[in-house]
């Protein structure tokens, strides 16, 4: 069942938004090369627990995975999203995904962003920057009265051209009183297809790999990486839709 949210349920997920964006603020100039991803994560949860929020990934489960050990996700070059953060160190030209969400009273927030460690090669460059845009599209798609499967679209037709390969098996979803809500917000059009409406709180996620789409989940139950170990690119921003209006409750940050 779809939840739509009433004012004062988007506004409590509104700043829930809010302070996730103001801590990517101040991480993402630490992310370089050399610092080992298990200080991020600390780094990140204490952050958000002076902010008086809870991280929300920290001991979740997702269809009967042991409980995530982090709060945060960080995924570097082939791993496409819920990388654990250990003692790997960051190195030059690496592309570095942050995923991300605070538990502010209840409210839910979710975003993702890729940083480029250094310089990186043109390829994923180029990689990157065409996924930040596709989420773009779909957002802009994302529109009162209209389906579901327009975002999806949009973010498909803008990919196309560049020969990537789109993640099918996981996607954005409903967000804000839960981390995953229904509906399904998927980067290729397939699946459900309901109206968009006034209420609606979604988190928009396009996963785009330079290679195929096709994936591979580690032993570890959580770690998704491409197939052809070619690198991936995430972005994410949680929106809400009005009715004549959609707003991205999280901030730019590229």
């Amino acid at each position: 069942m779809i939840r739509l949210k009433n004012e004062k349920q988007i506004d409590g997920i509104r700043k829930s938004c809010k302070l996730l964006s103001a801590m990517y603020r101040e991480l993402i100039p630490l992310v370089k090369p050399g610092i080992q991803t298990i200080e991020i994560d600390q780094w990140v949860q204490s952050w958000i627990k002076k902010a008086g929020g809870k991280p929300v990934f920290l001991g979740y489960s997702l269809k009967g995975t042991p409980p995530y050990p982090a709060a945060i996700c960080i995924s570097i070059n082939d791993e496409v999203i819920h990388g654990i953060p250990s003692k790997r160190r960051i190195h030059e030209g690496d592309l570095v995904s942050l995923d991300c969400g605070i538990d502010l009273g209840g409210f839910i927030s979710d975003q993702a962003v890729s940083i480029e460690a250094g310089k990186v090669s043109e390829e994923v460059k180029k990689l990157n920057k065409a996924t930040n845009e596709s989420l773009y599209k779909g957002i802009s798609a994302a529109k009162s009265g209209d389906r579901l499967l327009q975002i999806s679209r949009a973010v498909e037709n803008h990919i196309k051209p560049f020969k990537f390969g789109i993640v099918h098996e996981y996607c954005g979803h409903g967000v804000g009183l839960a981390l995953h809500e229904d509906p399904s917000v998927p980067n290729t059009p397939h699946g459900a297809n309901p109206k968009m409406s006034n209420g609606m709180v979604l988190a928009i996620e396009p996963m785009i790999n330079i290679g195929t789409g096709k994936i591979n989940v580690l032993d570890d139950h959580w770690t998704v990486v491409t197939a052809d170990k070619k690198v991936s690119a995430h972005w994410e921003h949680t929106i809400a839709i009005f009715d004549g209006k959609t707003e991205i409750l999280t901030d730019r940050l590229e």
